[in-house]
């Protein structure tokens, strides 16, 4: 084994203790030398600890630097703040990378969708700043600055220079919001000045959605303001399949956490009924952050083999086999073909 890697493991709660220990159990059959620690988040830590994000799990993850998250849970409507936005604040997670890549195994309408798409992940509507005009008027402000949307445009050009990108795009709404989203523009349209060997452009957030539907595989890269990012990422999560294959990781200057993007789906909890594959596939974005490309890679062509036999395949993608069965068919299959 080569260098160990120390990672913080957040569980979360609902199918995430089962999720992540299916994954745990992949990686750790791969090949690579990690040692987990693992901590509390979410609304299942409330009752021990008070709070949705112990104080214990933040030194944790600032000790070592990256992290492996289950989903969690926001309540909606009242109740305590998001755990996800708060970890983004506390350590400025400012990068919400979300890969869309077709899996070829899982049968779609396109032939080809590979999109990166890069979130800024602390401003905008997301700046959680609300209150109460009246009682029948509420407010939220929206929240955009220069070097916030700066240093997302420069992040994006240097992972798509890093891994061979041709074209960015800036999602917004200037052509309305003037000040907020043409701020963002500028922005990007300033960093893209030192970038001359990288295409780029802007297109509208709505006609943005529309052209996903009709032709996805035109877009490579995407840099978009917080809320449209959390939409139009789960927008083509939908296009290569759905949620349950859809990763993400938020990036910043001196630390990254890895999840998945779906919820905790708490009434399937202890069923071992979930797809774990979201969480499995930002396990070996995780991977290739810390640079084990061959530990990646071999749990990537044994997740597309196993789905593409269909013999113990999760109930979302037609099958009937539990989330520890899918979970050790890949394992067997990377021993397999070792």
């Amino acid at each position: 084994m080569g260098t160990q890697h120390v990672v913080t493991m957040l569980p979360g709660e609902g199918t995430g203790p089962e999720i992540c220990e299916a994954v745990r159990l992949i990686i750790d059959a791969s090949g690579v030398n990690i040692k987990w620690e693992y901590e509390d988040i979410g609304l299942d830590c409330l009752e021990k600890h008070g709070t949705l994000l112990p104080d214990k799990t933040i030194q944790n993850i600032a000790k070592n630097k990256v992290a492996l998250k289950g989903p969690t849970t926001t309540p909606i409507g009242t109740g305590h703040k998001s755990a996800n936005v708060t970890l983004r604040k506390v350590f400025d997670l400012y990068a919400n990378v979300r890969p869309a890549k077709l899996i070829p195994v899982l049968k779609r309408p396109w032939d080809k969708i590979d999109i990166i798409n890069f979130r800024e992940n602390t401003e905008d509507s997301y700046a959680a700043i609300e209150h109460m005009v009246s009682d029948e008027v509420a407010q939220c402000l929206k929240v955009i600055t220069w070097p916030g949307s700066y240093r997302i445009a420069d992040f994006a050009f240097k992972w798509a220079k890093a891994n061979g990108r041709k074209k960015i795009f800036c999602v917004h709404k200037a052509n309305i919001m003037k000040m907020t989203d043409g701020l963002f523009l500028d922005a990007f349209r300033e960093v893209a000045k030192k970038y001359t060997d990288i295409e780029s452009g802007d297109i509208i957030v709505d006609n943005c959605c529309m052209q996903l539907v009709r032709n996805p595989a035109q877009f490579d890269c995407l840099v978009l303001p917080n809320l449209y990012g959390d939409i139009l990422t789960d927008l083509c999560a939908g296009l290569v399949g759905g949620l349950g294959f859809a990763p993400g990781a938020n990036v910043g200057d001196g630390c990254a956490i890895f999840e998945a993007v779906h919820g905790s789906a708490p009434k399937y909890a202890g069923m071992k009924k979930v797809n774990p594959s979201a969480v499995l596939v930002s396990g070996i974005m995780m991977l290739r952050w810390l640079k084990e490309e061959a530990a990646a890679a071999r749990i990537e062509k044994a997740m597309f083999a196993v789905l593409d036999e269909r013999k113990h395949v999760t109930y979302d993608v037609g099958g009937t086999a539990k989330t520890d069965e899918y979970a050790q068919a890949i394992v067997d299959k990377m021993h397999a073909k070792a």
